[in-house]
């Protein structure tokens, strides 16, 4: 049974995890259209930036974060002295580096998703006169939900699993930006905490697997419906 600690650290997380995801979505949405279905100048480099914190090590994703949003860092002083948002040590700041480090999973997800609906289908209803907005609503968006799905079941298992550009950012403070995978570490650290760190590390695996068997059932739905209309 998770003690008073522990269920702060559980709540943080889909806390943390939720905003991630939520606020990640539509941009990754819109910069995997970008990717899937527009040639321009600068695609490559596009690419690669959006998988960069796929091959970076986390502590450097992390650092880098400090050093643009932390109080100190340009774009985190104009965020306070603008708006009154503080992210470094912060749980702002833990969803933000969920949300960095989740981002090139849920890109590449719904680009797959993208790629697999035919073009022809959306230029025919370019041909009718339907304009691009209403295109993507009623045709493409429809058709790639299960990929959408999929992209942000997978951003979330990332967001409640982050540790390294988590706890650099933002470090490891109880009720404050301390999640499952900072608290569990901290329990280690201590003799006699491997306790209740396994109790932890099965509510971890739980949210995990409940969140997969969840986006299975979804996309499921979502394919059956898509199917009985088309």
């Amino acid at each position: 049974m998770l003690d008073a600690a522990g269920w702060e650290a559980l709540r943080l997380s889909l806390l943390v995890g939720f905003t991630a995801t939520v606020c990640a979505l539509p941009l990754a949405i819109w910069v995997a259209w970008l990717l899937a279905r527009r040639d321009f100048f600068g695609k490559g480099i596009l690419n690669a930036l959006v998988h960069l914190p796929l091959v970076l090590p986390p502590v450097v994703t992390g650092y880098l974060l400090l050093l643009g949003f932390g109080r100190a860092g340009p774009i985190g002083q104009f965020l306070e002295n603008t708006f009154g948002l503080v992210l470094a040590f912060r749980w702002t700041g833990a969803a933000l580096a969920a949300a960095i480090m989740g981002f090139p999973l849920m890109v590449r997800a719904i680009r797959l998703a993208l790629e697999a609906v035919d073009p022809k289908l959306e230029a025919a209803a370019h041909t009718l006169g339907a304009p691009g907005h209403a295109v993507f609503r009623t045709i493409t968006l429809p058709l790639i939900m299960p990929g959408i799905l999929a992209g942000g079941v997978m951003g979330f298992a990332k967001a409640i699993g982050e540790f390294g550009a988590t706890i650099t950012f933002v470090a490891n403070i109880p009720g404050e930006t301390q999640t499952l995978p900072s608290a569990i570490y901290a329990l280690l650290q201590v003799p006699g905490g491997e306790d209740r760190a396994i109790t932890l590390v099965l509510w971890a695996c739980v949210l995990a697997l409940g969140a997969v068997v969840i986006s299975e059932w979804l996309a499921r739905r979502v394919a059956a419906r898509i199917a009985g209309q088309s």
